[in-house]
């Protein structure tokens, strides 16, 4: 008979007094998502155990020191998109999280010595996008003005569970009948949303959502490619699209979609890097009961046959884990393909999760650098950070059309010769994660395919040979810098499955176009975080809303499981 044995330690080494337990939910995986699923059930009185198949908690939201004295935000990097829910329920600001407001924002150089700097200052956004052409200086605050009302819409779906139809004998007559009353409100709220808006914008939000980025922005502005190419990169980050492809409009909303201490579109550093955002929720968690364990990896779920029921999780070294509620943070694929034994799921299930997206064109790559970059085109700074580098910096993309070139390289199976980075430089407001005079550099690099044909990511030449290649398209903003390098660390699509259990490398858990978002996300019919297994449930990134770090799907997933434990204890 397999056995647990498991104590509130954060470490499975070395636990002394471990106690057998049968625990109300057992969560797979301690990224963001399943800290904050772990929180939300712990503080609702359930006995909360998540399984971490690291050493450290967090994700792809973590802090790690790999060079000595520099700490990296190792995957993700900014934050604007946690719910402000989650940061006021779960008072995280009393829990450790100090976000840095990046004023500007952004940062555009150009090869001709112009450049381009935007941030949440009117003003100077006007100033800035008029040295390109006037008339876009004029319609650049219309634009926002637009994508904040549509975001005011998008809030009560990111903030709800889905209007999922109850899966069958699932439910009671009155559970059916309270499901309506429910979803008749929700639709009643969206109705509401649209009338306030009017048909006029409700149209431009459904041309946002179906459109191409580029026309989106090409019907915006007239002249300023720089504007639109700069604005374009929220479109494609993290994906394998092209400003051309249908749908990639909907992903600007993130421009705008964000906030930070409670204002809109502001992205910020976290002091002490991403780490610091799950220790904040982990803190919260803890506080409210939760027991978090480190290296303990989930081989498989343990599923009543009789039932199909679950009834906890096996660990890859043999330890058996008891639980009737199974909240996984793993992938889709992962959790269905790997976790789930065979036979266990609908064929036609499988066949549609199998058949789900991960391509991604993303490689990570975290630099330790003993100065910053001197930009040609902006005055020499010596030591002291300037506007230029406190927000993302946007190197290797002057055009739309050079976005695109870019993207056509990884479909063919190239990566990108001239790839679009995102430079970050957090180390210009963030004193506590590099030495003194000393700075981290984060590139997020677009566009690498997953299984390249010109080599492999296996290859340590090869990797060099690309990371070189930033480097060098870096140098010709910032002479000089690829001479500033102490170190680096580079995460490729197949890095970031390895390591942090992201199918395809993909970092949303899977695309984001919009036949897989909503009521499609993952699978149409299971939108709502529940699965054909009875007690297992999803509630990461693959899940409504999708990825970022965000949060709002393990919030909403663990109302849904605190609903059905609360009508499963009714009628038992």
């Amino acid at each position: 008979m397999w056995r647990r044995y498991l104590s509130s330690s954060s470490s499975r080494n070395g636990v002394q007094g471990a106690v057998e337990k049968k625990w109300d939910a057992v969560i797979v995986g301690g990224g963001h998502n399943g800290l904050t699923a772990a929180a939300y059930l712990a503080r609702s009185g359930l006995s909360v155990a998540v399984l971490e198949r690291r050493h450290l908690i967090g994700g792809a939201a973590v802090t790690e020191e790999l060079i000595p004295g520099f700490r990296f935000s190792r995957c993700s990097y900014l934050q604007s998109l946690l719910r402000p829910s989650i940061i006021r329920e779960l008072e995280l600001g009393r829990h450790g999280l100090t976000m840095l407001k990046r004023i500007p924002s952004s940062f555009t150089p150009c090869a001709d010595g112009r450049y381009l700097l935007l941030g949440p200052d009117s003003e100077l956004n006007h100033s800035e996008i008029s040295k390109f052409s006037k008339k876009d200086a004029d319609a650049y605050p219309r634009y926002e003005n637009q994508l904040l009302k549509f975001c005011n819409f998008m809030d009560l779906l990111l903030d709800s569970p889905t209007p999922e139809s109850l899966h069958g004998d699932r439910s009671s007559f009155t559970e059916r009948m309270k499901d309506k009353l429910q979803k008749s409100a929700f639709w009643s709220r969206c109705l509401g949303k649209a009338m306030s808006m009017g048909q006029k914008d409700m149209v431009d939000f459904m041309d946002l959502l179906l459109s191409p980025s580029s026309k989106v922005l090409n019907n915006w502005f007239e002249v300023g490619d720089v504007l639109k190419a700069t604005l374009a990169t929220d479109a494609v980050i993290g994906s394998m699209a092209s400003v051309h492809t249908p749908g990639s409009g909907y992903v600007l909303l993130h421009h705008v979609m964000g906030e930070t201490d409670g204002h809109r579109g502001v992205w910020s550093y976290v002091e002490g890097g991403m780490g610091s955002v799950s220790s904040a929720i982990s803190n919260a968690a803890k506080e409210a009961g939760a027991h978090i364990i480190t290296n303990a990896e989930v081989a498989q779920l343990m599923i009543n046959e009789d039932s199909e029921t679950v009834n906890g999780v096996l660990l890859k070294d043999g330890t058996l884990v008891h639980s009737s509620t199974v909240l996984s943070n793993a992938t889709p694929h992962h959790t269905f393909t790997e976790l789930v034994p065979q036979n266990v799921l609908p064929e036609d299930f499988q066949l549609t999760i199998r058949n789900l997206d991960y391509n991604s064109g993303t490689t990570k790559i975290n630099l330790a650098v003993d100065r910053l970059p001197q930009f040609k085109c902006c005055n020499p700074c010596g030591s002291e950070a300037g506007p230029e580098h406190m927000g993302t910096i946007h190197i290797g993309a002057e055009s739309m059309e050079e976005i695109d070139a870019a993207c056509k390289d990884a479909l063919n199976g190239l990566s990108s010769r001239r790839p679009v980075i995102e430079m970050t430089i957090p180390s210009s407001l963030d004193k506590t994660i590099s030495p003194p005079g000393k700075h981290v550099i984060n590139l997020f690099v677009q566009y690498t395919p997953y299984s390249p044909s010109e080599g492999s990511w296996g290859d340590s030449k090869y990797r060099e040979l690309f990371a070189n290649r930033c480097f060098s398209l870096i140098d010709e903003y910032a002479p000089g810098f690829s001479s500033s390098i102490i170190g680096y660390d580079m995460l490729t699509p197949p890095d970031l499955e390895r390591e942090f259990g992201l199918t395809g490398g993909n970092i949303f858990h899977g695309a984001m176009g919009l036949d897989s978002l909503f009521l499609m996300r993952p699978v149409k019919g299971w939108s709502d975080y529940r699965t054909p297994v009875r007690g297992l449930y999803l509630c990461g990134s693959g899940a409504h809303p999708g990825g970022g770090v965000m949060g709002a799907s393990c919030r909403n997933a663990a109302h849904v499981v605190l609903h059905d434990i609360k009508s499963n204890s009714s009628t038992a």
